[in-house]
C-alpha cells in the first residue's frame, strides 16, 4: 500500500516504505531517520547534518504520501570542527 486517504491512520507498510524511500534514494541515504507511526499520522525522528537536508527529506517523504500527516522531529547535528584541542592523558 502506498498511499494514505481521508482519516485513515497509517500502516506498518507505510512505515517500512519510508524508511526504505529514505534509505535506498541516492540523493538522501539517510538511515538515521526513525519513523514511528501515531493516531492520525507519522513522525519522523533523528538527526542531519544541515536544515537543507532536514527539509529535502520532509519534501520527498510529503511528495510520496501527500494525504498523509507528518510530524519532524528531526534535529540537526553541529558539523563546525572542534574550537579547542582535545587533551589525551
Amino acid at each position: 500500500m502506498t498511499g494514505q486517504h481521508g482519516g485513515a491512520p497509517p500502516d506498518e507498510y507505510v512505515e517500512a516504505e519510508i524508511q526504505s524511500m529514505l534509505a535506498e534514494d541516492p540523493d538522501v541515504a539517510e538511515q538515521g531517520i526513525t519513523v514511528v507511526r501515531r493516531e492520525r499520522g507519522l513522525v519522523l525522528y533523528g538527526e542531519v547534518e544541515s536544515p537543507h537536508r532536514r527539509e529535502e527529506i520532509l519534501r520527498r517523504v510529503a511528495e510520496r504520501f501527500p494525504d498523509l500527516p507528518i510530524t519532524s522531529d528531526i534535529g540537526v547535528i553541529r558539523t563546525q570542527a572542534p574550537s579547542q584541542v582535545e587533551e589525551l592523558p
